[in-house]
């Protein structure tokens, strides 16, 4: 088992935030999101990314960073 794992409160917050961004794209396909970064960098989404890419044997991107670079 992970040594992170996200508690359901982070996870329900992770999901609402996930919910309301889907609703607002398809309730306007046009509209433009500007401000994500505050909600990208946000801790409770961070870590449940985290725990995310190692369960599935994230492997190095683009930028090549690795999860141990993380």
């Amino acid at each position: 088992m992970s040594a992170l794992v996200a508690s359901s409160t982070e996870q329900d917050k992770v999901q609402a935030l996930q919910r309301t961004l889907y609703r607002a794209a398809k309730a306007d396909p046009g509209r433009r999101f500007h401000a994500l970064y505050d909600k990208v960098y946000r801790g409770d989404v961070l870590e449940r990314a985290l725990v995310r890419v190692r369960r599935n044997g994230g492997a190095p991107g683009i930028d090549r960073a690795t999860i141990a670079d993380v």
